[in-house]
Order: structure tokens, then sequence, then C-alpha cells
């Protein structure tokens, strides 16, 4: 969302040759003062202006952009979240906001949209596989979201849907879970690591609370671990010259952290501290919402699509689209990407625990249960997935996660209240995650292999199916 990193941390649309997504995190509303022109095409319909002359192939992309995009602006005038981000024409929004189409208006245009991008797609002019750059690529990212923002149109007139088919048609994946009782040797282990008396779920809670960062303390710590991210992330990928961030602590928040790009290179990062935040959530907050994750994932949209392509779609981003997977996913893989094995513990041990006040010698303790617990993350997709089925109450729904997730009573209902106001966006974290890890790290890709997949992941449309394909040719190597 652009993007919330929430705390624990196949389907696919295919089209001739595969599917192609758009990828593009957050930002509110802005001017294009500084940017690069991006001029958008003047007609605000789907239709040509005259039938009789022929569309090149990126005046037809450029038209169904434009209507995409038109689209999508008002459909967020029904729901708060929709767009995520858009930093196009300021008056495109004020225009879509004076005057939008209802929701389900909204979504026959999608359906007549999609219609017509099919039949483009099965002409000689769009003709081939959906090389890097290509028209013929483009559209088929424009279908996928598109098929989105119909879905979730449906959604807002009171169509329901049972978690399967919410997430394949609101992000083309749906992910494998495990039942809860896959978890119980976890548990079992997580016993042994924290003895003592009362339920385990309170145990661990109590161990993390002693490695919690002082308030006084939360901003250092942050902006070393933000500036360590950096300079790793520097270190492997060419960052836009001026890009910058804001750090801003905020409260009374559904999520923990958030990034808000704002075009022109720069995004402000927002962290809720209505909970205490732990030492691990630093360096997870700044690969996440920072480097290598939804800042730089921002910056390569707007450097290679936005200005260079001048492919203005990219400009927008429903929060409930494809795209929303990659997003999540490359900005949690990032952690690892950045801090591989053991380096995490290194960083964490020797710079921040020393800044927050915290003994260093235990960081190898905390680094012990952390890892255990981070393999509770998949339960959380499964209860919500009974919960959103209608299987079990709010109440049950609560009562598993401090029992799976060892949460606190507090972080329990955080977190339904994220399912609640999201629902299965959810899996793009753990799920999105898992299928970016497997196509940048297949067939033992070295440092140099992994973080140039990445980039190209962050810099070109992708789909969840994109992201198979690409685990597939590496392990053919």
């Amino acid at each position: 969302m652009d993007r919330k990193y929430w705390l624990s941390a196949r389907c696919a649309l295919a089209i001739s040759g595969g599917a192609l997504g758009a990828l593009m995190l957050g930002g509110c509303v802005m001017g294009t003062d500084g940017m690069a022109p991006v001029a958008p095409a003047s007609a605000p319909t789907s239709a040509p202006a005259n039938t009789s002359v022929v569309e090149s192939p990126e005046a037809l992309a450029n038209r169904m952009a434009d209507a995409y995009i038109r689209l999508t602006l008002e459909a967020g005038s029904h729901e708060g979240d929709y767009v995520d981000a858009y930093y196009g024409p300021a008056e495109w929004r004020t225009a879509a906001n004076a005057h939008p189409r209802s929701p389900a208006e909204l979504a026959v245009a999608a359906r007549a949209l999609i219609a017509e991008i099919d039949a483009a797609l099965a002409t000689r002019a769009f003709a081939g596989p959906p090389a890097t750059g290509s028209q013929r690529a483009r559209l088929i990212a424009l279908r996928g979201m598109l098929h989105a923002a119909d879905t979730r149109l449906q959604m807002l007139g009171g169509r329901q849907y049972r978690f399967a088919d919410e997430a394949t048609g609101l992000f083309a994946t749906n992910p494998t879970l495990e039942p809860l009782s896959h978890y119980d040797r976890v548990l079992a282990g997580l016993d042994h690591l924290v003895p003592g008396e009362g339920p385990l779920a309170a145990r661990v809670d109590a161990f993390y609370d002693r490695y919690t960062i002082p308030p006084d303390k939360v901003r250092t710590v942050l902006e070393a671990a933000i500036g360590e991210c950096r300079r790793r992330t520097m270190a492997h990928m060419r960052l836009p010259e001026g890009e910058s961030f804001t750090l801003e602590l905020v409260t009374n928040k559904p999520w923990s952290g958030y990034n808000y790009y704002q075009g022109n290179f720069h995004s402000l990062i927002q962290v809720n501290t209505d909970l205490p935040i732990r030492i691990s959530r630093a360096v997870d907050l700044g690969c996440h919402e920072g480097y290598p994750g939804h800042h730089v994932l921002n910056m390569m949209i707007e450097q290679n699509l936005v200005r260079t392509r001048h492919w203005q779609e990219f400009t927008v981003n429903p929060l409930y689209s494809p795209q929303s997977v990659i997003a999540e996913g490359s900005a949690n893989y990032g952690i690892d990407l950045a801090f591989p094995g053991e380096e995490k513990l290194a960083f964490e041990r020797d710079v921040l625990y020393p800044l927050a006040g915290l003994d260093p010698a235990s960081a190898e303790d905390f680094a012990r249960v952390s890892a255990a617990t981070d393999a509770l993350g998949g339960a959380r997709l499964t209860i919500a997935k009974m919960y959103l089925d209608g299987e079990i109450s709010r109440e049950r729904a609560i009562e598993l996660s401090q029992h799976y997730l060892l949460l606190s009573p507090a972080r329990a209902e955080q977190s339904m209240g994220f399912t609640d106001h999201y629902r299965s966006y959810v899996l793009n974290y753990g799920w999105g995650r898992d299928l970016v890890h497997r196509a940048v790290e297949a067939g033992d890709a070295d440092a140099a292999t992994r973080w140039a997949r990445m980039q190209r992941i962050l810099s070109e449309p992708t789909f969840p199916a994109d992201l198979v394909a690409m685990e597939a040719r590496a392990a053919r190597r």
C-alpha cells in the first residue's frame, strides 16, 4: 500500500506468451513540477476520435492508458484507499472527483476496455511475444490491471468473493496455504527456546519486550538502519541523482509503516508508534519502506517507465492490483537481499543495539527466537482465509492469532483490524515474498545475479506469473 509492512513478517492471468503486470508503489497527489514531461493523450474515452484512421500501436496503448487512469481516479472517489498513489496531472484527479461514474458503470467500462485490448492483441500490429518495452507488453499489463479493477469495483457494488477467488481477481495469484496444524511443530520448538510458566504467546511477548527501542531513541535507530539499507543498495544499484526521503513518526494508524511516494524521486516514510517498536523492526522497515523496497521500486518505475518510455499509466497506482504482490513481496525479500546470512544480526548487534541502549550480548538469543517465529508467518494467511470465508468468528480469529502468531492481545487486535480493512491484501507480504525469493535466488544465483534480477523486477511491469516463469528459466540453466 505504498506500502504497509505488517507485523510478521497459481493462478495468474496469461495472454499469448505470459502475463505482465504493473509495478508502482505509493505516492500522494502532486503536480508534475520538476518531472520529465509526460504528455497525456488528449482523448478521455476509449473510443478513437476517427475510426477511419488506423491507430499506431503506441497511440492505441496511450489511449488505453488514459482511459485506465481516468477510470482508476474515478474509482478512488468511491473508496478512500483505492488510489494508493498518483502524481500525474492534478486536473485529471479534480475532474474525476467532480463527476465520477458509479462503481457499476466503471466495472462495465473496465470490461469494455479489456475487450478492446483483447481485440488489439489479436491483430498483426501487436503480434509476437511481449518483449521488454513493447506496446504488446504494455497492453497486457494494462489488461491485468483492468481485470483487478473490475473485480474490486464489483466488490464495491456489494459482490462477495471467497478468499481464493478474491485473491485471483485482485492480485492474479492464489497462495498455497498450510493447515494450522502444520505450525504446531514450530510452536513446540519455540516452547523450548522460551521456557517458563504461562502461555507461550505471553512468554514470547515478554521476551520480545526486552528488545524494545526506547521512545527517545527510535528516530536515531531508524535513521541508522535506513542509512545502512541505502548504503548496501547503492553498492549494487544505481539510484537517481537527488533521490531522498523524509521520515515521520506517527500514531493512530492501522499499519506499522507506510511509504508515500511523492514523485521526483522523493518519498515520505511514516512509522507508526502506537505499539512499542522492537529492535529488529528497524532494519525491516528500512529495507521494506526504503532501500531496496518501496522507495527504490517507485524510483525505478518513475525513471524507466514514466520518464523514459512515457507510459503515463504508471503515474497512478491502485491499491488492489497484481502490482501489490510484487511491491510488498520485493520489499519483504529486500531485507534478505541487503542483509544475507548473518549480516543483519551483525549490524544490529554492533550498531543498533548500542544506539538503542540494549545489550549486544543478547542479540543472538533474539535472532534465534525471531527466526523461529518468522516460520509461523504463513499461519496468518490461513487464519485470514478462514475468517474472511466465514469459517470462524472474529473472536476466534483473534484467539488463533494469539496462539499461532504468538501475538499479545493488543497486537492480535491490530492484526485483525488490518484484515478487516484490507481483506486478502494480507497475502502480498508473505506469499509475495516467497514468489520473489524463489525467482531471484533460483539456480543458486550469486550476489551479483540476485541484485540484477531484483533490479529487473523493480524496473519492468511484472505479474506473479512472470516470477514463476523467471524461477523456471533459472532452474533450467
